[in-house]
């Protein structure tokens, strides 16, 4: 980075655009070959053996029909953010996934469409998976 500094600024931008390229180059391809796989709507795949262990509990009280630990469980998933393919509102609903030491829902949710698909958000609806099982 010092080297950057004394570099003319466009060479200096050339160069750092050049590194972030690199370094988002490298991090594509850490990626497991599962999550280069990519789902319909190109959303990554994964198995549900991969998913964290209460995703895999809230899946199964999802089979079941409940009941569900938190209030707003079952609840319309408005896909605000057009991450997920696009249907009519009602389509997709949203299940907490409970995130260990933490006394609120947290980011973790499973997001379940009427035609029985499922997806999986780490981060509060900023990216899915789709779910496999």
């Amino acid at each position: 980075m010092a080297l950057l500094c004394r570099l003319p600024l466009r060479r200096a931008a050339a160069h750092l655009a050049a590194l972030l390229l690199a370094f988002a180059l490298v991090g594509m391809a850490r990626g497991s070959a599962e999550a280069a796989q990519p789902a319909p709507h190109g959303i990554a795949a994964a198995s549900a053996q991969s998913l964290p262990p209460e995703a895999r509990q809230t899946l199964e009280l999802i089979r079941k029909g409940g009941p569900y630990p938190y209030e707003r469980d079952g609840v319309v998933f408005g896909n605000r953010e057009r991450l997920l393919p696009p249907r009519e509102r009602g389509y997709y609903r949203e299940y907490t996934v409970a995130t260990p030491g933490l006394k609120h829902r947290g980011a973790r949710r499973i997001v379940v469409g009427r035609g029985g698909e499922l997806y999986y958000t780490q981060d509060h609806y900023r990216s899915f998976r789709r779910i496999r099982e």
